[in-house]
């Protein structure tokens, strides 16, 4: 620094004093202002630093005494790209709105801020409370517009300059990136070496790594890996950035975010990738870096570094990491539970997913299709219990792993794949032929003079009804290729033929459980659509299988009332009529059970399934419900007449007679008649008084207790 910049001539000093500084100023404080962007230049450029402090002395040949000149030097190693986080500018601004503030004095105005919304504030604040700038070159009064106009310039170079030095920053990084040189420290099973990355020469990391992407390939999901590991107890192995330890090989405890980095990191198959990430530019919480998709990537050199995997198997994982993921419109991991289509299943009614609900006795698990209540507060769509469902697709998915339907099966799919193939072709056709016509209207609109706006302004606007067609096909295109099932691969293919060999034995054996059955469907089986025939026990379903084809069925479901069934009237009519004709609920049971007539659960009809349906009903026999005691004979009872000679409650009688504690029979109306003599009803009431649920084997040792009593 020159010693005509950091010594203003004394002929400059009183022009300036006799003009802007006065004493209302120096009766106020003078604030030297000190930044620097970071702490290497604080370490390193200290000869700047000196000259910013070297200001003071520029403050007392302004007329401020020294002890009215206040340093604000906690911005230290701070950017001033923006005043967040910098506790200096902000106690700067502070002082200014308390009018305690004459002059502020900087080596530039950079060093003040280099964001124009910062630096306006700033000058807000000094022309309403009339503060002077002042830095190597002058005296500024933001009040005065002249003033305003050249420090207004100045923030906005220094705004300019800030942009320059990160483009070109940013420029040679890209250059650099793309000849897939600019390397940093590698992720876990790496070591950087030279420019380059190469595999750890630890034999124990490469195999911790490797056993990652095995088991993730083997189980399907990524806590499940992180459960495997804990369990095991294995650890994942690291490079130590501390500086005292700087790259030795350290052992720590398996995390779902490492495990989940590995999983995502496409340097593992052996690719060099830059601009993976982006940060976002809203506020300072919301300051996180967020991955963007592929074809958002900046750079991506395939086959550049030694791969854990190959690039198809990296591609798979991606693609079952998004299926994993709990969403409507995913298909979830394998999760636990019994419900064995949890994710599988699709409304028929609105085309959203079902949800798997545990509840109930012993927590029964169901599928419920409560997304429109969610996003719209409607009434449920339709709700279906798991286990019914669950063993028609089982059935018809065994059937379809048999040998014969599996050869039959593939060989449809290879014929749906060339279709595919063949309206993939169309679809290529006419959005190339979109984007000819985008290029055509393009070409015509730049072809015409700007100042032929009659014309041009007919251009432009053909231009843009281009756009939006080739924007709607590229948006319907996109929607065709979700819509279709995923393909099958030669592997996948084999797998399915082998297995069809021993799915039956082993889909019932007990040594299988609901997760690899689940795992067995979720390889056949893309997804399940159903509907349920309003509220009645036939439910609708399509069955769509991994390749393209497609099973309809349809089964039978349990349901809570018996007038919800599709042939309720049917079923009341014909009890009424048998009631009529004075037929016993045991008759009844066994005639609706030769109509073929079930009850709401799917169950034949007996007895008490017959009288459970006439109480619900409201129905009551038309039959002498009283048997006339002349047709009985010696020590023969009915259950009410033993229950009124005894006291014993017809229940309790009921349960004797199924527990052959009682000789009884049932006559031709179907009514119990029970054999017991005296000593049996003695026996009875004896147990009665003892409070016993079943008969007393020790009657003569009670009987001889209660005649001891006096």
């Amino acid at each position: 620094m020159s010693q005509t910049q950091n010594n203003p001539r004394p002929s400059d000093l009183m022009l300036t004093l006799e003009k802007k500084v006065k004493n209302l100023h120096q009766e106020r404080l003078a604030i030297v202002y000190i930044r620097q962007s970071s702490m290497s230049q604080v370490q390193q450029n200290q000869e700047s630093t000196l000259v910013q402090y070297g200001l003071v002395n520029h403050a007392e040949s302004l007329g401020w005494p020294r002890e009215r000149v206040l340093v604000i030097d906690e911005d230290l190693g701070i950017s001033g790209a923006s005043s967040e986080g910098r506790l200096g500018f902000q106690r700067l601004l502070s002082e200014v709105a308390l009018n305690h503030v004459g002059l502020i004095l900087g080596i530039e105005m950079s060093r003040l801020a280099r964001s124009c919304k910062d630096w306006y504030q700033l000058l807000e604040l000094c022309a309403m409370f009339n503060t002077l700038i002042c830095d190597l070159d002058g005296v500024y009064d933001p009040a005065c517009y002249n003033d305003r106009l050249l420090l207004g310039l100045k923030g906005t170079m220094s705004e300019a300059e800030l942009h320059v030095i990160r483009q070109r920053m940013w420029q040679g990084a890209l250059q650099k990136a793309k000849r897939g040189e600019l390397t940093s420290k590698g992720p876990m099973g790496y070591l950087r070496q030279n420019d380059t990355l190469v595999l750890d020469p630890d034999e124990q990391a490469q195999s911790v790594i490797r056993m990652v992407f095995d088991l993730f390939d083997r189980r399907g999901s990524m806590h499940a890996v992180l459960r495997h590991f804990v369990a095991e107890g294995i650890r994942l192995p690291v490079r130590s950035p501390s500086r005292s330890n700087s790259g030795q090989l350290e052992w720590r405890r398996p995390n779902q975010t490492a495990i989940r980095n590995i999983l995502l990191h496409p340097i593992y198959a052996g690719a060099y990738v830059f601009g993976r990430s982006a940060q976002s530019k809203k506020a300072k919480q919301q300051k996180l870096p967020y991955l963007l998709p592929r074809d958002q990537w900046l750079v991506l050199l395939r086959d550049h570094y030694p791969a854990y995997i190959t690039w198809t198997q990296y591609e798979e994982n991606q693609r079952r990491l998004e299926q994993n993921r709990s969403r409507c419109d995913t298909r979830g991991s394998v999760r636990q539970g019994t419900a064995l289509l949890a994710g599988l299943v699709v409304c028929g009614r609105c085309g959203y997913g079902l949800r798997t609900c545990y509840g109930g006795y012993n927590s029964k698990p169901s599928y419920r299709c409560s997304a429109r209540t969610s996003l719209y507060g409607d009434a449920h769509c339709q709700c279906v219990k798991a286990k019914p469902l669950d063993d028609e697709v089982a059935r018809l998915a065994i059937l379809a792993l048999q040998p014969a339907a599996i050869a039959v099966s593939l060989q449809v799919t290879e014929d749906f794949h060339q279709q595919r193939e063949t309206a993939e072709k169309l679809w290529k056709q006419r959005l190339e032929r979109a984007a000819f016509e985008v290029d055509r209207a393009a070409r015509q609109y730049h072809a015409v003079e700007p100042e032929n706006r009659l014309v041009a302004r007919n251009l432009e606007l053909a231009w843009e009804e281009k756009l939006r067609a080739k924007r709607e096909l590229q948006e319907q295109y996109e929607r065709f290729q979700r819509e279709q099932p995923r393909t099958l691969t030669l592997q996948e293919t084999e797998q399915i033929q082998q297995l069809a060999k021993d799915i039956p034995t082993l889909w019932g054996s007990p040594t299988t459980t609901d997760a690899d059955r689940k795992a067995i469907l979720r390889e056949v089986i893309d997804h399940v659509v159903v509907n349920v025939e309003g509220n009645s026990e036939w439910v609708e379903a399509w069955v769509h299988w991994a390749g393209g084809n497609k099973t309809y069925t349809r089964f039978q479901r349990p349901i809570a009332a018996a007038k919800h069934l599709s042939n309720a009237a049917s079923l009341m009519k014909r009890v009424k009529e048998l009631l009529d004709a004075r037929v016993s609920a045991p008759k009844i049971a066994e005639q609706l059970n030769q109509e073929g007539f079930k009850t709401s659960r799917g169950n034949s009809f007996n007895e008490s399934r017959i009288r459970m349906f006439m109480s619900r009903e409201g129905l009551r026999s038309k039959r002498n419900k009283k048997t006339k005691l002349a047709t009985l004979k010696k020590n023969e009872w009915t259950i009410a007449g033993l229950s009124k000679e005894t006291g014993a409650g017809y229940g309790k009688i009921h349960r004797w007679i199924m527990a052959k504690q009682l000789e009884a029979r049932k006559n031709d109306e179907g009514r119990w008649i029970i054999t017991a003599d005296k000593d049996k009803r003695e026996e009875l009431v004896a147990v009665r008084l003892t409070g016993r649920s079943s008969i007393n084997h020790d009657y003569e040792k009670f009987k001889n207790q209660q005649e001891s009593e006096p």
